[in-house]
This record gives C-alpha cells, sequence and structure tokens, in this order.
C-alpha cells in the first residue's frame, strides 16, 4: 500500500508529513492477510485544507467510513485507491474494510492552509497599521488564535485593533498599553444671586360707640378687626376694647365716638447671593450640603380607635450642590448639575400633634449642559412680578360720593422676585507643592499656640520609584474599576 498526492506541485511541501506516512503504511499493508485480519491497525494521515491524497492498498477495499464529513471526505477512485480532501481544521477517524476481513484505521488531522493563513494574516496587519498608524501592534497566529502584541497608545486602540484581528480566529490580547495621564479634575462655580422686594399699603376706618346718640355699636368693612364695644351694665358705661390699635386711634369722650385707623406702608428686601464650589473627577459625581437638618414629626399608621406614633424624622436645607462633570472628545465639559438653596419658612409652619413644623423656601434647577473650560452658563433665571388688591366696603354707605370713602378699606400688596443661576466650569490642576493655600481673612486673632512645632506629621524621605510608561491591558482594565463607594453614617440614615 501507499499514499499518492494529486495536487499541484507548489503544494507539494505542505505533504511532506503524509508521504512519510505513506511509507509506513505500505510497510504494514505488505504483511500477510491472516496477520492483518487477527488485529485492527491504526496510522496517522495529516492534510491541509483544500489539499488531497490518495491512499494505495494491497488488497481491494471493500467499505470505507469517515468520521466528520464536514472535516475530511473519502471517495474510491479504484479497488485498491481511496481519495482524502481536507474541508476544514480539525481532527476526525477513518475506517478502511479490506477483502479478506482486515480493517485500518487512520486518525485523519486537517490543518489549516498556510498560504491561505498568511494571507488573512497580512491583511490583518495591512488594516492595523491603517488603522493604527505608527503603533507598533505584532499578529501572529497558531493552533486558530491569533495573538496580538506590541505597544499601543490607549485602550481604545487596543479594542480596535481586537476588533479587526477577530475575523481570523480567537483573538489572545497579549498587548501593552501606555500608561494615561491622571484624569482632568473639573471645578465647578456656581452663583445664586436672589433678589425679593414687596410693597404693601393699608387704608381703612373702623368707627365705634359707647353711647353716641344712645347708640352703642361699631361700624366696620371687617378687613381690620375692629374694637370691641361691651354693652352697658349696673348703670356703668359702655366699654370700648381696642385690641389692635393699628396706625391711629380717635376717641371724643364728650360725643362717647371714637375710631381706629388703619393706614401703613410696609416694604421689604431680601437679598441671597450663594456662592458653592466643588472639584470632582473626570466622570464622577461629587455633592456638597452647607445647611442643616431640622426635624418634623411623623404619625405612623393607626389602629381602629388607637392614636398612632409619632416619631421624628430629619430633612436636610441649605445650600446644595451635586454635579456629575465629564471631559467630551471636543475637550469641552458635559455637566449634570442640580444646584439647590433651600430655608426654613416659619411664616407658613403648620401644626402637627403640637409641633411646630416649618415650610420649606426653596430654588433649585436641574439641568445638563455643555460648555467650555472657564465658560459660563446662566443655566436658571426668574422674574417674578405680581400685584394683589383687596377691596372691601359696607353696601350702600360706601358708595356715596365722598363721605362712602369712610366706610371703605384697601389692602394692595405688590412683590417683585428677580433669580438668577450662574455656572462656571474650569478644568485645574492641583495647587503645586510649597506654594501657599488659600485661607480665610479671620476678623479676629486666635490665641497663639502653645508651642512652636508645626503642625505635621514627620516623616522620611519618600524612595522615588519610576513611573512605568506602559502596562498590559488587563492591568490598565483593573485599575480603571471604579473604587468602593463611600458609606456615609447620618442621622437620617446610610448615605451611599
Amino acid at each position: 500500500m501507499k499514499v499518492r498526492s494529486r495536487i499541484p506541485l507548489v503544494s507539494l511541501c505542505a505533504l511532506s508529513f503524509a508521504a512519510f506516512t505513506s511509507q509506513a503504511l505500505r510497510a504494514q499493508a505488505l504483511q500477510p492477510v491472516a496477520d492483518s485480519a487477527s488485529r485492527d491497525s491504526s496510522r496517522q494521515l495529516s492534510i491541509s485544507v483544500g489539499k488531497t491524497a490518495v491512499i494505495d492498498f494491497v488488497r481491494p477495499v471493500t467499505r470505507v467510513s469517515i468520521g466528520l464529513g464536514d472535516i475530511a471526505e473519502v471517495s474510491a477512485v479504484s479497488p485498491t485507491e481511496i481519495l482524502v480532501n481536507g474541508k476544514a481544521p480539525g481532527t476526525t477517524s477513518l475506517i478502511v474494510w479490506e477483502e479478506g476481513g482486515g480493517r485500518q484505521f487512520f486518525n485523519v488531522a486537517v490543518h489549516p492552509s498556510r498560504f491561505a493563513q498568511e494571507d488573512s494574516l497580512s491583511e490583518i496587519r495591512r488594516e492595523i497599521s491603517a488603522e493604527l498608524p505608527g503603533q507598533d501592534v505584532n499578529v501572529t497566529a497558531a493552533n486558530g488564535l491569533v495573538f496580538l502584541r506590541g505597544t499601543v497608545k490607549d485602550l481604545g486602540s487596543s479594542d480596535r485593533a481586537a476588533q479587526i484581528a477577530a475575523p481570523a480566529g480567537k483573538v489572545v490580547n497579549l498587548m501593552y498599553v501606555d500608561v494615561p495621564p491622571s484624569p482632568p479634575q473639573i471645578l465647578l462655580k456656581v452663583r445664586f444671586c436672589s433678589v425679593d422686594r414687596n410693597l404693601e399699603k393699608q387704608l381703612g376706618l373702623n368707627i365705634y360707640s359707647t353711647g353716641a346718640t344712645n347708640s352703642v355699636g361699631s361700624i366696620n368693612t371687617g378687613q381690620y378687626s375692629p374694637p370691641g364695644v361691651t354693652l352697658p351694665s349696673n348703670g356703668s358705661s359702655a366699654i370700648a376694647t381696642i385690641t389692635n390699635a393699628l396706625n391711629l386711634s380717635i376717641f371724643r369722650p364728650d360725643l362717647n365716638l371714637g375710631a381706629t385707623i388703619a393706614a401703613l406702608q410696609t416694604k421689604g428686601l431680601v437679598e441671597v447671593l450663594a456662592e458653592p464650589n466643588l472639584l470632582a473627577e473626570d466622570g464622577k459625581q461629587a455633592s456638597f450640603l452647607a445647611g442643616g437638618e431640622y426635624p418634623y414629626p411623623v404619625v405612623q399608621g393607626t389602629s381602629a380607635g388607637g392614636a398612632g406614633a409619632v416619631t421624628i424624622e430629619f430633612k436636610e436645607y441649605g445650600v446644595r450642590l451635586t454635579f456629575i462633570p465629564t471631559v467630551t472628545p471636543r475637550d469641552t465639559i458635559r455637566l449634570q448639575v442640580a444646584p439647590e438653596v433651600s430655608s426654613l419658612d416659619f411664616t407658613n409652619a403648620i401644626e402637627v400633634s403640637g409641633f411646630d413644623v416649618p415650610a420649606i423656601d426653596i430654588r433649585k434647577v436641574k439641568t445638563e449642559v455643555e460648555l467650555g473650560n472657564g465658560q459660563s452658563f446662566a443655566i436658571g433665571g426668574l422674574l417674578d412680578n405680581r400685584e394683589t388688591d383687596t377691596f372691601e366696603k359696607i353696601p350702600f354707605i360706601g358708595d356715596i360720593p365722598v363721605l362712602g370713602k369712610l366706610f371703605q378699606s384697601m389692602t394692595r400688596t405688590r412683590t417683585n422676585t428677580e433669580l438668577i443661576v450662574l455656572v462656571t466650569a474650569e478644568i485645574v490642576p492641583p495647587i503645586p507643592v510649597g506654594q501657599p493655600l488659600p485661607e480665610l481673612h479671620y476678623p479676629a486673632k486666635f490665641l497663639p499656640p502653645n508651642s512652636n512645632i508645626p503642625m505635621h506629621t514627620p516623616t522620611g524621605p519618600v524612595p522615588v520609584t519610576p513611573q512605568p510608561t506602559t502596562m498590559p491591558v488587563e492591568q490598565l482594565i483593573d485599575s480603571m474599576k471604579p473604587e468602593q463607594k463611600m458609606v456615609v453614617e447620618t442621622s437620617t440614615g446610610t448615605l451611599q
């Protein structure tokens, strides 16, 4: 038995191992028939994808069987010759039955075509060189695996090289990446500017009598609290009780007639300026609160006929700033920002189970903007003008010309609110070593220290370790994983 190769001359080198195997097959096939019938034999056959091998047998072949037809196919071309074609990389088994009952087993190994694989790798190298110019990327292949070695500038280049090499097989990324610089730090400056003005005018008249024309009583519009008049009893005269004299109170004892006049003008001005500044790393959330927490009662669920328990919870108020900055490829800064200014409002407080719960006067904005380094945006603005008139009069009497003005009352309230919220984002470096740190200008001096020893931790010289210029891809990815979240215990619970 012998193996012949019916292939072009250019592919003969790929079958050198198959030719060597055919000599062993010929030597064993020349043994006596009785010996081949008494035991099974196993042989190795190695070919490449797209190549063909011919196996010659001394005795006629009665039947052949191939394990996986997708890897190799077999056909008989004569009673003593069979043809094996490699179709796809892999291994399978071939069984041949000869006359007389003998069987021969072949372990068929189909290898990828070296020429096709080299063409594929050459194409991959050209694509990587075009997509990543000036970067050292070496591409090799073995056993269906594609190995990437070399050094690239960043993780994006590493991922792109792996995507380009993926069609050639499973990619094993062994590349190194240049150590990236420290992420930028973004300083966000927010300014809340608010001016609230109000103007209120009041004008009204209450007339009362303690016996004028033998009459006791009062005339009023009800808008302002009138005096209370007590009827005379047991010979005593009537008594007028003034709970609110307002601006002016007049009483004529000889006429037993009096009046209270309301003529008030009130002006109010409230100015608020808050400038929270906060520094955060690129892509990381930062939060700032200057204020406090106020307690408020919460009534728990009640059962039928029973009173619910009252528990105390806390709510934060003050100047709050929360934002997430992101530096874009355009060297701009995209901001998710939510500034807020709140204060306690006791004028609108309510009472719950004996507790006075104040209202919250709040101004807040939540938006997303994009701006350049050092640029500013007015992310919120409000101009609110309101005027409220309240007019009351006594029917019929209040309609009399001139005299009717005494039986009318009026309140006019005007409010004006102006609010603007400005944000400025800057990419800032840390303060250099040895440069003075910013400090407040304290209006009064502190007590002198007990000693002249500076407050610092004494340390020895720090060993200088050179920073690596490159590192493996997987090490850089691991270093970029988010750190464990900070957990802060507050009076309201756990804050992540």
